[in-house]
């Protein structure tokens, strides 16, 4: 694709999707209704949180003696989500009088193994909103039917422990698979949302498990450096990504007793320049502000006029370590007072590491209460 090609792609709009607690809730009511003698309806009809209906293809139908299985592939519009093109399995089969809807995890679906999270440890890993979006949907079911809501559903996604690999349910404590997710039943493609959902979760996590001090990092070249320099469990690490400010302000009223912020060179200039988003769609090096930082740190006039006009945070970080300048102190220094700002907490430590691309440590900030 030509560069005048892709630029004309990204002015159109983004195609919304489904989450995979939406998926779950329509296979559920599919298979819920085929349980109870009705046709099996494809699509199927769901009641997002929201209010808004919206329907789904089923992909796949099975009615047993006893069950009827329900399925539907997740389509997640234009976001980069790993459970794109999954299927969502729903088994209903009939539950007790009285017991309501009650869950269990098929091939796929996680087992919670840590506090902090907001399902008991040994539940499978449907989330509370997905879980109330089922009920909802087959209590309306049934008064459509004249039946009671009484069912156990099942929900697997094949290939759903592979796929999970490539999530931080792992570093959550939630083994074996996927989580069944979502707050709208929408997916907004490209949302922060979800990667600062699970930031908080790992705070959560840390909390519950009586984890004192946490380490929240840009990447995995920092975290395995933070890694070197600390002993600390693997529920102790917070993979913050870009969104720093997401996890201090969550710190801000869920604090713990010491935190770590790591990142390389470039990532913390911007936060030390103020940025709590540091992503490069989001916040650029102010490099005319570099320069004058350099200057600070005892850069000549010439120097930091080399920095002001360099092509990245990179090239300016070896023209001062070339010339003997501690930038990346003055970094340090300055990233912690925008972190301080953010966490604003005087029950909570702040420290702050800046690392090359090697994992090199340039340079270690302040480590001392972020109170105002």
């Amino acid at each position: 694709m030509s560069d005048v090609a892709a630029d004309k792609s990204l002015d159109k709009p983004l195609r919304r999707g489904w989450t995979t607690g939406a998926c779950a809730t329509a296979a559920a009511r599919a298979a819920f209704v085929a349980l109870h003698g009705g046709a099996a309806p494809d699509p199927v009809e769901i009641a997002l949180p929201s209010g808004q209906r919206v329907a789904f293809a089923l992909s796949q139908f099975e009615l047993g003696a006893d069950f009827a299985q329900a399925g539907v592939v997740k389509d997640a519009g234009d976001d980069p989500d790993v459970t794109h093109g999954a299927t969502i399995l729903a088994r209903v089969s009939r539950n007790s009088p009285d017991a309501g809807v009650t869950f269990r995890g098929g091939e796929g679906v996680g087992v919670v193994t840590r506090p902090g999270l907001p399902l008991a440890v040994g539940e499978p890993a449907i989330n509370p909103v997905p879980r109330a979006m089922m009920r909802e949907n087959l209590a309306e079911a049934a008064r459509e039917l004249g039946v009671e809501a009484d069912a156990l559903v099942e929900i697997s996604i094949p290939g759903g422990e592979e796929m999970a690999k490539h999530t931080l349910n792992g570093r959550l404590g939630i083994v074996g698979g996927l989580s069944v997710l979502g707050t709208t039943g929408i997916v907004v493609p490209y949302s922060c949302a979800a990667w600062i959902d699970s930031i908080h979760r790992g705070v959560d996590v840390a909390r519950a498990c009586a984890i004192a001090h946490i380490a929240a990092t840009t990447g995995s070249t920092s975290e395995s450096a933070v890694r070197a320099l600390y002993d600390l469990p693997e529920a102790a690490l917070v993979e913050m990504g870009d969104f720093v400010g997401g996890l201090l302000k969550y710190l801000h009223k869920h604090p713990v007793a010491k935190v770590t912020v790591g990142g390389g060179f470039a990532k913390l200039t911007k936060l030390a320049q103020g940025r709590l988003d540091l992503h490069s769609g989001r916040s650029r090096v102010d490099m005319a502000d570099l320069a004058r930082m350099a200057n600070d740190a005892g850069a000549d006039a010439a120097l930091a006029e080399k920095i002001a006009a360099a092509n990245s945070a990179l090239e300016a970080l070896r023209l001062a370590q070339g010339a003997g300048v501690a930038l990346p102190a003055l970094v340090a220094r300055r990233a912690w007072e925008t972190a301080a700002r953010a966490l604003d907490n005087e029950e909570t430590e702040l420290e702050i590491l800046v690392f090359d691309r090697d994992g090199a440590l340039l340079a270690r900030g302040d480590s001392r209460k972020a109170a105002r």
